[in-house]
């Protein structure tokens, strides 16, 4: 049979090999089955073109990366979506055993032709599929860092919870924001594979030198044996420091959902812009621990915290204990000085100190923790004088 009559054979039958393949994908594939009556159509379509375009091509072998690529263009887009490139090689795989049981015994040249074409095809597909991965990975680092910069602003929306789900977002419960430097070569991957180990998931945002990461705790698909149920954000972020450039690198404090990250992602930018005013800042260094110089920067949220946590809680509970701390941080932290200033024994003021740590968690004995506590004393006492020069102007004003 010379190629003319192969290829006059070759279209009178290709009716029935489309039907045969069809009939062939019902009974060997469960999945093709279980589709839709529409789906199941688009299949067909994409198996028909595959026979079609096989002539065409054994007609003209020249044409083979356009035909090849044109089988995939007859079905509909939102088949890529239901179908996996597993699927698609088993679909090629099928087609190809009909029409290789169909030709046998007819042209050892036509069996060859269609092995050949048919890896054609299989290069087509898994190409077609690498550019919609492309695509939807692209698509989701765009959506990622809208959503990152939507934290960072606290411009949050109704449409931001189901940005973040179509991210496939696994967080739960706490969560903290990371700001740091970009290293040169970025290793996304690798940080996200560290992030599980530590049963974590992140949201990555990239803004020119700058690197964010939202930090939420999630159920690891797999935990090293050697970390506890849940770590504290503080090591979580020093697993992950390796991920980020050189610089500084600023942990946000922790708050209850994802919902309240912005909070953390505002003290976390603010600590970021001022890490370079303490000198021997360790890294991580915890954004709250910056307290002082974010104050000294304006940032109104950095204030409010020095006094709701420091100066208040004192007030509120005892005088004393104001008054020893101011002596004691005036005198240089000398408890001869203080006690001479009070007229107590230094005992005493050993006592009065000790209650003002377990009052607010701060001990004025250090020397960093001494300059936070002096900024939220003074920042106290602004707030508390001018208050009572406004209640006075009120009540001449009555």
């Amino acid at each position: 049979m010379d190629r003319a009559e192969t290829l006059a054979w070759l279209r009178r039958i290709s009716g029935d090999l489309a039907t045969a393949t069809i009939k062939r994908l019902e009974d060997s594939l469960p999945w093709y089955a279980e589709m839709p009556p529409a789906r199941r159509s688009a299949v067909g379509l994409v198996a028909q073109a595959g026979i079609t375009s096989f002539i065409q091509w054994f007609d003209d072998p020249d044409s083979t990366p356009w035909i090849a690529a044109d089988i995939f263009a007859a079905a509909p887009r939102e088949l890529l979506r239901s179908v996996s490139l597993q699927q698609t090689l088993q679909l090629i795989r099928v087609t190809v055993e009909v029409t290789e049981e169909r030709v046998a015994g007819k042209d050892d040249r036509l069996r060859e032709a269609i092995l050949l074409y048919s890896r054609e095809v299989a290069f087509a597909a898994a190409d077609v599929y690498a550019r919609a991965a492309e695509a939807r990975g692209l698509w989701d680092a765009r959506l990622e860092a809208l959503v990152v910069d939507s934290i960072l602003t606290g411009e949050a929306d109704e449409e931001l919870p189901s940005r973040i789900a179509a991210l496939g977002w696994h967080g739960h419960g706490e969560v903290a924001v990371i700001v740091g430097t970009t290293p040169p070569q970025f290793d996304v991957d690798q940080l996200r594979r560290t992030a599980r180990k530590l049963g974590v998931d992140v949201l990555i945002g990239v803004q020119g030198s700058r690197l964010v990461l939202v930090v939420g705790r999630a159920e690891p698909a797999s935990r090293a044996e050697d970390l506890p149920a849940e770590l504290p954000f503080a090591d979580i972020a020093s697993q992950l420091e390796p991920g980020f450039g050189s610089g500084y690198l600023v942990l946000g404090p922790t708050v209850p959902a994802l919902v309240d990250a912005g909070q953390s992602a505002r003290a976390a930018l603010a600590g970021f812009a001022v890490a370079r005013a303490w000198r021997h800042a360790p890294r991580p260094v915890e954004a709250d621990d910056l307290l002082p110089e974010r104050a000294l920067a304006g940032d109104p949220l950095a204030k409010l915290t020095l006094v709701e946590r420091i100066y208040r809680p004192l007030q509120a509970h005892s005088t004393d204990l104001v008054a020893t701390l101011w002596s004691y941080l005036d005198n240089g932290r000398s408890l001869e000085a203080t006690a001479r200033e009070l007229f107590v024994h230094p005992n005493t003021v050993r006592y009065r100190l000790k209650r003002v740590s377990e009052v607010i968690g701060w001990d004025a004995t250090g020397p960093r923790e001494a300059l936070i506590l002096q900024t939220a004393l003074v920042l106290g006492s602004i707030g508390t004088d001018a208050t009572r020069r406004r209640g006075g102007a009120a009540r001449r004003g009555a």
